[in-house]
């Protein structure tokens, strides 16, 4: 064979590697499937804590009355409080959050949302977080148990780029040796 069919060869499967890894990596992660948008009337407090994924509603506390959803995003937990009959949002300026006992800042987000700082929420251990909402006149204190991996998004795209950074050092490897063998023998 050829000093130049060899590396038309090794280009050729190095393509083919470029296409066929994120497939194979693909295929290897399991599914994450996001919560639905509306639920039906909210099922008996959860026995073990929420495990918050990045990005993902999820339900941490619910009453008669409000349903509350948290995600995680890089920096804050953000809190939806809606109420149980319709759905809608409650926009209510009285809303305190502790963490494991310790009162956290609350900020109004958008939409009718409130955000939490998420940094005494992360590790492995669950956390009991309770919410104070007044409403219609109400004062409401809910509780439930959250967990939020330990920088579980940058993690995950920083392990990524590392895999890509392997691959190319790998292709590139693996061409300066078919150069340096098709001169010789030439």
């Amino acid at each position: 064979m050829s000093p130049l069919a060899r590396i038309w060869q090794v280009g050729a499967c190095t393509v083919l590697v470029f296409f066929a890894a994120p497939g194979l990596v693909a295929a290897a992660d399991p599914p994450t499937q996001a919560a639905p948008a509306v639920q039906s009337p909210p099922p008996a407090q959860p026995a073990g804590p929420v495990r918050l994924a990045p990005n993902l509603a999820a339900q941490i506390a619910h009453s008669a009355l409000l349903s509350i959803d948290g995600t995680a995003t890089a920096d804050a937990l953000r809190l939806s409080i809606r109420r149980v009959s319709d759905q809608s949002l409650i926009s209510s300026d009285d809303v305190s959050v502790t963490v494991d006992g310790r009162s956290e800042l609350v900020t109004r987000g958008n939409g009718g949302t409130y955000e939490v700082p998420i940094n005494d929420l992360r590790g492995d251990d669950a956390k009991d977080v309770e919410m104070i909402v007044a409403h219609d006149g109400i004062r409401e204190i809910l509780s439930g148990k959250v967990t939020v991996p330990e920088g579980a998004s940058a993690q995950g795209l920083l392990r990524d780029h590392k895999q890509v950074a392997w691959w190319i050092l790998n292709i590139v490897i693996v061409l300066v040796a078919a150069i340096a063998l098709s001169r010789r023998k030439g």
